[in-house]
């Protein structure tokens, strides 16, 4: 698949750690607004998952595949899941839907295609949003999640220490890239 860099991008990761969850990251204004979604996306229209926001990311977090070490923030195995492209179907400003607390996307990723909306629970409650896929040719009434982490891929991974979060980056003067 030929990704478009001049779309913003997104990744899902599978994310192994005290509890497994998928990190859901959207590239906008230079960092990963990021969500983690404890029961992982779907492509079900009925399955609304619950996307919790999380610290915003370093764009070095788009291809980041590795086993974060004990003693670490977030450690455990992590696997890529998905990566693509999104655009807004709603609006121009995703950094303007966020803080309205809704996203309405399309995805076009190996996984994830077609709409999305991403919206905040309650008006006043930043953190708990709602990851809902959108009716189209795309979604998929009896779709199941496959998880990309197999045993074969587990070994392959090697212990690594992330990117750091992009408000750890600028806190220390480094490149949020």
């Amino acid at each position: 698949m030929i990704i478009n860099r001049t779309k913003p991008r997104f990744v899902v990761q599978e994310h192994h750690a005290r509890h497994l969850h998928y990190d859901f990251r959207l590239e906008m204004a230079g960092v990963l607004k990021s969500w983690a979604v404890p029961k992982g996306p779907s492509l079900n229209p009925a399955r609304k998952r619950l996307a919790v926001m999380v610290d915003d990311h370093s764009l070095g977090h788009l291809d980041f595949e590795g086993i974060i070490p004990r003693g670490q923030y977030g450690a455990g195995a992590v696997a890529l899941w998905d990566t693509g492209t999104y655009h807004l179907l709603e609006g121009d400003d995703p950094v303007r839907a966020v803080e309205s607390g809704k996203l309405i996307i399309e995805l076009w990723g190996k996984i994830l295609r077609g709409g999305f909306t991403l919206f905040r629970m309650r008006e006043r409650d930043e953190k708990n949003w709602l990851l809902v896929k959108k009716r189209d040719r795309y979604s998929r009434a009896g779709w199941k999640l496959e998880p990309a982490l197999t045993d074969e891929k587990k070994r392959a991974l090697s212990e690594k220490i992330p990117p750091c979060k992009a408000h750890r980056c600028a806190e220390l003067g480094l490149p949020i890239r």
